[in-house]
């Protein structure tokens, strides 16, 4: 009856206004909007001559709320991600420019987004908010700074500007007009926390207690207000040791992006996404205290996201992302981009699919000049596209030669945690320097994936394990050119009956 006597209102209306319209409109249809809309998302939707009943105005600003909360989750995917390393350092009682290293490597108790377990990860959380910071870095390193918005700010060691010698690096706020002394390599930045991640190799029988000594006697990070007397850096080992740095696939996730936005400064973010975590009540300055509406809508939005961010990492239905039309491999840096940009948009699956597989942005991931850095590509389902299932085995086949100037490797991640899986193995993948490997008789190289060796291939195994989803990472270190004109392509994963 309501809906009744709405549309009869409605017409009464409509045909006074029409019998006294000296200037009258042609109105296309496609501009109006009828009395009742029907939806399959919100239902019905109700107006009084284009006016949202008050039924209608309730269903829309929840679904607008919905709407928002679910972008700015996997939009702020990156800020929450960096935001969750942080607090897993403090969860260690890591201070702020303190230093982590994994001094004999990282393993599947430390839970971290895509690592490798070849190298010596090193780590700090740089925060300029109290004034300028000295990076200063020894010889031998290969890494990176991004700020809080995990954006790129600049390579350090090899690729940065200290060229793998070692040197000075000083950070600063955009607005920070502290005079800069010579001998610094200057970094601008518009956050006040930073990702320094960086990398070394250990010796090459496998020694880490060398590099690690040299690491802790070159690398400290300090104000530059005490550049004449540097205090003795804090170095914590985090080999072995059980702690989180991925960020919250429930409501949990939005307390972290108001942590984010309370550490840093304004300008730090990007205004479209600042945007989208006020309209949702996640501001700067304020307490973050939705009430019990917004509390099951962030439930429902970090539900949607998570399920969508997953689709995307492990169930593309982008061909672009691939390497080859007939194999599983792909990656989300197929459009040499490290801005995720191609003809001038930013494609937003791409940069989903990254941070929520991966962490640590630069350049040189995209396309490394030819025999240098790594290259990588990501495979979660066999070659008859099936999800990798830990009860199984397979088999994955290198053609010969392999287009690696120092080694190739294989890392397994928890389909779960996007971490390192959790076996019995530390090493969590294998990787062509491991002893005993053997070729087949052609020349290639078969790796095998499953929950035991297949006889006589012990050294060419990595364990997986019962009842786990995983995804296989492999990596060239020193890729050749046949890795980028394609001449030389890797097998997929074949299911061994």
């Amino acid at each position: 009856m309501k809906t009744k006597s709405l549309a009869v209102l409605t017409a009464l209306v409509l045909a006074s206004h029409s019998s006294a319209q000296e200037f009258k409109a042609d109105v296309p249809e496609n501009v109006l909007t009828p009395d009742k809309v029907e939806t399959q998302t919100l239902g019905d939707l109700e107006f009084f001559d284009g006016m949202p009943s008050p039924e209608t105005v309730e269903k829309v600003f929840d679904n607008l709320d919905l709407i928002r909360a679910t972008t700015a989750f996997l939009d702020g995917m990156k800020i929450a991600s960096l935001r969750a390393m942080f607090q897993g350092y403090e969860d260690l009682g890591v201070n702020p420019n303190d230093v982590v290293v994994a001094e004999d490597l990282l393993d599947a108790r430390s839970i971290w987004l895509t690592p490798n377990t070849t190298t010596i990860y090193i780590g700090s959380n740089v925060d300029i908010s109290d004034g300028p910071m000295v990076i200063e870095v020894p010889a031998g390193l290969l890494g990176l700074l991004d700020d809080a918005a995990f954006d790129y700010v600049t390579d350090i060691g090899a690729l940065g500007a200290d060229k793998g010698e070692g040197g000075k690096y000083l950070l600063l706020h955009n607005d920070d007009e502290t005079p800069v002394p010579e001998g610094y390599f200057e970094l601008r930045t518009k956050t006040y926390e930073h990702w320094l991640l960086l990398r070394r190799s250990p010796d090459a029988d496998g020694d880490t207690a060398g590099p690690v000594a040299e690491i802790k006697a070159g690398l400290n990070i300090y104000p530059l207000s005490e550049a004449d007397n540097p205090p003795a850096e804090t170095f914590l080992n985090i080999s072995g040791v059980q702690h989180n740095t991925v960020h919250a696939n429930n409501e949990d996730f939005f307390e972290e992006i108001h942590v984010a936005l309370e550490n840093n400064p304004i300008g730090a973010f990007s205004p479209e996404i600042v945007g989208t975590f006020a309209s949702i009540g996640i501001r700067k300055g304020e307490p973050f205290e939705p009430d019990a509406r917004m509390q099951a809508i962030f439930k429902e939005a970090a539900a949607i996201a998570n399920a969508t961010a997953r689709a995307i990492t492990y169930a593309s239905r982008d061909p672009g992302v691939f390497f080859y039309d007939d194999r599983q491999w792909n990656s989300p840096f197929q459009r040499q981009s490290y801005l995720f940009l191609e003809d001038g948009a930013r494609i937003l699956d791409d940069r989903s699919y990254f941070f929520y597989m991966a962490t640590g942005i630069t350049p040189a991931m995209t396309s490394p000049p030819v025999g240098t850095g790594s290259v990588y590509a990501m495979t979660a389902r066999d070659s008859n596209g099936q999800y990798l299932d830990g009860s199984k085995t397979y088999k994955v086949t290198l053609p010969a030669p392999v287009p690696a100037k120092n080694f190739a490797s294989f890392m397994l991640y928890s389909g779960q945690t996007r971490s390192i899986l959790e076996t019995d193995q530390q090493s969590g993948g294998i990787d062509s320097n491991r002893p005993g490997i053997k070729p087949n008789e052609d020349g290639s190289t078969s790796i095998y994936f499953g929950p035991e060796a297949p006889e006589g291939w012990e050294n060419n195994w990595a364990q997986t394990m019962p009842g786990q989803s995983f995804n296989v990472m492999m990596r060239l270190y020193g890729p050749l050119e046949p890795w980028f004109d394609k001449t030389w392509r890797p097998g997929d994963l074949e299911l061994v009956e």
